[in-house]
């Protein structure tokens, strides 16, 4: 062909013509030059299309994905293709390939190499190819067809002008479907952490109570409520939102961040042994005059005031402690006819007329007794100390029982046991004459002795 044997080759083929871009390869020397979107093929001869989703770093922006097309790509969303969709490609005008002129001047100038999608400078301006126009100085220039308004894109779609020809596209925030760009709904697709609200191209993202939006304008970040300090004893942050607690013996009330003082004294009569006094947060227990409190917090033990010396006795006094206090008790003084017989005895001679009918002996003892003790209980236990051929023993209580409190039961022929039968209230003091009868059959004998028993009871049961 006449243009072939001038240097100049039109290339031509049947998948060129498929194609839906004008690929028009012009030679001058070993270079050959294709439109934006495609690169030539050595091997096939013809120009190929170039995928800008693997040479182009990050084409797309955010979580857009990239799809590339004939000649050029586009962003879609993340995951678009995976939910059903299918991209559409843009509907272009058909190539329409130059006439070949019969003749070329012989004034034809060798091709350069352009700069940009641009031709060889030829004086025919014949030789522009669709998409571009002659300018005054033998070159073509692009037409802008989305600036002179020539395109065919859809009124919702965005001319985006390319070498050649031009692409129709949406802009952010919309999708092809059907031939209509159409509003991406980004919160169907959870693009927002938490809340989401849609509009029209974009979104809003934002958090629920006890979050802050992050930067990134989509996820949520936890607010650290403690930091404030809202709470009035201790506070516990959780997932969005925080929790109060209070110190030991305090609970919290209703507003969820005061603390209450517990009255602990209130939940239970027993928490002290004798008396609870509320506290800022705990309770203490305190004891009567006389007790102190136990190493246990709670319990009271009776201060034996005899021992420790605390107390107002004479030396010529004994000291006599009991539960809750102590007593001094005078040296014995015998009423006559009984003398002294030792420091807490006096006797009644049988010598003496006036003994005759009174008991052979007084012993003196003393014992303290607990308020409300539980009853029947064995208090105290006596005993004959001698003994005689033929001879049996009868014990009684002789006075001071009036209330029927106690009684004695017989343990053996020479011994019987004091038994409280009834619970007694303090603070008291009680004086029981306990006789032991001896007989004697033998030899005709009958006598007695008297234990003089006070009883010192306490004014608690402890």
């Amino acid at each position: 062909m006449l243009l072939e044997t001038l240097g100049l080759r039109v290339c031509s083929s049947s998948r060129m013509l498929a194609a839906l871009f004008m690929l028009v390869c012009v030679r001058s020397g070993n270079a050959q030059i294709c439109t934006q979107g495609f690169e030539f093929d050595g091997s096939l001869q013809e120009c190929r299309d170039v995928d800008e989703c693997v040479v182009m770093p990050q084409p797309c922006r955010g979580d857009m994905d990239c799809v590339n097309q004939d000649g050029g790509y586009s962003c879609v969303p993340s995951g678009f293709y995976e939910r059903g969709y299918r991209p559409r490609a843009p509907v272009l005008p058909q190539p329409r390939f130059p006439d070949p002129p019969e003749r070329v001047p012989d004034t034809f100038l060798p091709a350069q190499r352009p700069v940009g999608p641009s031709y060889p400078r030829v004086r025919n301006p014949a030789l522009c190819t669709l998409g571009y126009a002659p300018a005054d100085d033998g070159t073509c220039n692009d037409i802008d067809e989305c600036e002179t308004n020539s395109h065919h894109c859809n009124p919702t779609q965005v001319c985006i002008n390319t070498a050649g020809g031009y692409t129709c596209s949406c802009t952010e925030g919309f999708w092809l479907i059907g031939g209509q760009c159409q509003d991406i709904d980004e919160c169907r697709y959870g693009y927002c952490q938490q809340l989401c609200a849609n509009v029209a191209g974009s979104y809003s993202c934002s958090c629920n109570p006890g979050f802050l939006l992050n930067p990134d304008s989509r996820t949520c970040l936890d607010v650290d409520e403690c930091e404030d300090e809202p709470c009035e004893h201790g506070c516990f942050n959780t997932y969005g939102s925080f929790m109060c607690n209070c110190d030991e013996g305090y609970e919290l009330v209703s507003d969820g961040t005061s603390c209450m003082d517990l009255d602990e004294c209130s939940f239970s009569e027993f928490l002290c042994q004798y008396r609870c006094v509320n506290g800022p947060g705990s309770f203490t227990c305190i004891c009567p005059p006389g007790y102190y409190l136990y190493e246990d917090g709670r319990s009271c033990e009776d201060i034996n005031e005899c021992d420790t010396g605390n107390n107002t006795c004479t030396t010529e006094q004994v000291c006599f402690n009991f539960q809750g206090g102590f007593i001094c008790l005078d040296p014995l003084q015998c009423q006559p006819p009984y003398i002294a017989f030792t420091d807490n005895q006096c006797m009644c001679s049988a010598e003496n007329p006036a003994c005759r009918e009174r008991p052979f002996t007084v012993l003196y003892r003393h014992m303290d007794l607990s308020s409300g003790r539980s009853v029947p209980a064995d208090v105290f236990q006596m005993q004959a100390t001698t003994r005689y051929p033929g001879a049996f023993y009868i014990f009684q209580i002789k006075s001071g029982n009036d209330g029927r409190e106690f009684y004695l039961r017989q343990t053996s022929n020479v011994s019987a046991t004091l038994v409280l039968v009834r619970p007694l209230t303090g603070p008291r003091e009680m004086v029981l004459d306990l006789e032991m009868v001896t007989v004697n059959n033998v030899i005709n004998f009958r006598g007695s002795s008297i234990i003089r028993l006070t009883i010192f009871v306490s004014e608690h049961p402890f």
